[in-house]
């Protein structure tokens, strides 16, 4: 149960023929749910008239059943769940973006975070544009938007805007006749495609979201692709592929993506068992049960028992209509949340030594109390074990680290650590282990930077998720 935030989803769909676009769009969102909850919206397109709402809030709450009845049948749809890691969480950053020009309209959605947003914005506001958001995502709508004025078409005008694009990007994008969808050279942010029975086609950050709706997996765009449906099919545009080495988020495998997602042919769940059984390999125990910390934790748990022979049981029950915990605002309230969304199970933990598996600590201040919850339930015993290395560095690339300031590893050897949170022992995944959860026994192919500090890219000079907020509040005073 980590405090660490997620980043976004993205979904889209191209259907044959005129349909009920936004039911399909408000499955396959609410699917996504886990990678974002500040925000959510969808654009309809029926026959090059775009609708849309988008506004603060779980998809559940944004759209009521009058909502979805206002939305218009189409042919085509675009949707994105927010959890922003760059931009504040106000209504002008919710996606996917409209953009009106000459050549027509376009919609997009987003996932991931450019390395090199501030100079492109630079450049863009020298040359005249203006920002409605403090978003990279209107950068990115913007560097297309003026490749398409001389471009011939929409895919080329984004084959063209990816050589100035730096880092981490997963694109679903609409135009009056076309969607597209687009991966980033080095692939840090996951994205395939399906197709269901009636021909549409459906494009979602992860499987799961294609499963919703009903379409089959087809396979995961490939680091650089750009994928063009259209009435004709799907047109492949690989001009950006094997530019640069594949480094997927090893942190998607870990704690983002849903359990029963496959990600670039791995099987999350799978992924996450055998994060367990090389915790159990590296910090072995006596105790009586594991019990693993809900979510992500649970099947690194059930992996960890496994290797160790130590029964696994279900030692936490989650309130499931509380959102997670890094959604409130505010260290205190965070707390607060933690206590009425996990209830320990008494009757598995009472007099028990204890192997609690959880998927990182932050801050350790969640961790903390989720020791305190078992201490007070009876726990004998306490072995925290981390199915990921301790967190050293920022992510520049969609993940909310963006500061070694309160990163408790940064500051605290292991068994320090361990004291203020309170477990008599803990214990992390080696990051030289991170290439097993992937089946392999070596290191490449995956992003680490946040535990390693070796960045697949240049890193950027201005971080900081709210790098642009001044730019919309200059002359109101505060941001509101």
């Amino acid at each position: 149960m980590s405090n660490i935030h997620e980043e976004c989803g993205v979904w889209g769909i191209f259907a044959p023929g005129r349909t009920n676009v936004a039911a399909s769009a408000y499955y396959g969102l609410f699917a996504l749910q886990h990678r974002g909850q500040e925000s959510c919206g969808i654009v309809i397109n029926d026959d090059g008239l775009f609708s849309f709402y988008k506004d603060v809030g779980l998809v559940s709450e944004v759209f009521s059943r009058s909502v979805l009845e206002s939305l218009p049948e189409g042919n085509m749809a675009v949707g994105h769940v927010r959890y922003g890691t760059t931009g504040g969480n106000g209504r002008e950053n919710c996606q996917p973006i409209v953009v009106n020009h000459i050549k027509g309209r376009m919609a997009l959605s987003h996932n991931g975070n450019l390395v090199n947003s501030a100079e492109l914005r630079r450049t863009l506001e020298l040359q005249g544009s203006i920002f409605h958001t403090s978003s990279d995502t209107e950068v990115i709508s913007y560097v297309i938007t003026k490749e398409r004025l001389t471009a011939p078409s929409i895919e080329q005008a984004v084959n063209q805007a990816m050589y100035q694009l730096k880092g981490a990007y997963s694109l679903v994008i609409m135009s009056p006749s076309k969607l597209l969808a687009v991966r980033d050279e080095h692939g840090f942010r996951p994205l395939c495609y399906g197709v269901r029975e009636d021909g549409a086609y459906v494009v979602a950050s992860e499987t799961c979201a294609l499963e919703t709706v009903q379409a089959q997996y087809i396979r995961d765009l490939e680091p650089g692709e750009i994928l063009v449906f259209t009435k004709d099919g799907v047109q492949s545009i690989q001009d950006h592929c094997g530019k640069a080495p594949k480094t997927t988020c090893i942190f998607e495998h870990i704690y983002f993506a849903r359990s029963d997602s496959v990600v670039d042919g791995v099987c999350v769940h799978e992924a996450r068992i055998r994060a367990g059984q090389r915790l159990a390999l590296r910090h072995p125990v006596e105790a009586d049960v594991v019990i693993g910390v809900p979510d992500s934790g649970l099947d690194a748990a059930l992996g960890y028992a496994r290797a160790s022979g130590i029964p696994y049981g279900v030692g936490f029950i989650k309130n499931r209509y509380i959102g997670r915990t890094f959604i409130s605002p505010g260290q205190t309230a965070r707390e607060d949340l933690v206590k009425i969304k996990l209830n320990p199970v008494s009757s598995v933990v009472r007099g028990k030594r204890l192997v609690v598996i959880d998927d990182s600590i932050v801050r350790g201040t969640t961790s903390a109390r989720i020791v305190a919850l078992l201490r007070e339930a009876g726990a004998k015993e306490v072995h925290m074990r981390i199915s990921a290395p301790p967190f050293l560095n920022p992510c520049y690339y969609g993940t909310d680290i963006d500061s070694r300031e309160n990163l408790v590893a940064c500051h605290h050897t292991v068994e320090e650590t361990a004291r203020l949170i309170g477990a008599d022992t803990l214990g992390y995944l080696p990051a030289e282990d991170l290439c097993y959860l992937l089946g392999s026994d070596k290191a490449e192919g995956f992003c680490d930077a946040c535990f390693t500090n070796h960045y697949p890219t240049e890193i950027p000079a201005e971080g900081g998720k709210s790098r642009f907020e001044y730019k919309i509040s200059e002359g109101r005073g505060r941001h509101e």
